[in-house]
């Protein structure tokens, strides 16, 4: 295992500490978490690309009713 030495500010080590007290962890053991949770994230621009991609798909869609749909699925499951 690595150490490392980071820099925060004042305020946020204080919010950090009182959550890691409030959890009863170390603070490696949340920013760890913290920097597992962070690089677990989708790419904001990949995450934007799909957001688009499903807009023109119900764009092209057209008019339905979200009643039938769920009727349909429900019929067609029986």
């Amino acid at each position: 295992m690595s150490k490392v030495l980071v820099s925060l500010p004042d305020e946020l080590l204080a919010e950090v500490d009182a959550e890691v007290r409030r959890r009863s962890t170390s603070r490696s053991a949340f920013l760890a978490a913290a920097a597992r949770r962070e690089l677990g994230r989708r790419d904001p621009i990949a995450l934007d690309a799909a957001i688009t991609r499903s807009q023109r798909r119900f764009a092209e869609a057209g008019a339905f009713e979200s009643a039938d749909l769920v009727r349909n699925d429900r019929d067609r499951l029986r």
